[in-house]
């Protein structure tokens, strides 16, 4: 059976994956790129569903967590213009897997395709 065609490559979604307090994460303005939307769409949407996101499933940086993470950035790419006012939300696999329907921007096949290749990246990087 031949693979399905992807609409993100999975090395794109690779890339994005953090390891915060011991977490794999995504950060906010990751997932706002992947789904198409704007950083502050993506918060908006999580804010009007917070029951969605308990800690477990979603978590601020720190401030110390910012720095080091911005400093990351900057040494792995020179070129990159850190232009952050706020600290970025981390999500973790389950805080993207309830981020899906709650956006409205996309189409519903996108949102879940998205959530589905996020899922199977990371059970395959925990079982390979």
């Amino acid at each position: 059976m031949a693979k399905p065609e992807l609409l993100i490559p999975v090395e794109r979604i690779e890339r994005a994956l953090l390891l915060i307090r011991a977490q794999k994460v995504m950060l906010d303005r990751d997932l706002a790129g992947l789904y198409n939307v704007s950083t502050g769409a993506l918060n908006q949407a999580v804010k009007r569903n917070t029951e969605r996101f308990p800690e477990d499933f979603m978590f601020q940086l720190s401030t110390d967590e910012m720095r080091i993470w911005k400093s990351q950035i900057v040494i792995s790419n020179p070129e990159t213009r850190m232009a952050l006012r706020k600290r970025p939300y981390a999500f973790t696999e389950q805080g993207v897997a309830m981020l899906a329907p709650c956006g409205k921007s996309n189409p519903h096949k996108e949102r879940k395709t998205l959530h589905e290749e996020h899922c199977r990246e990371g059970i395959e990087s925990e079982s390979g």
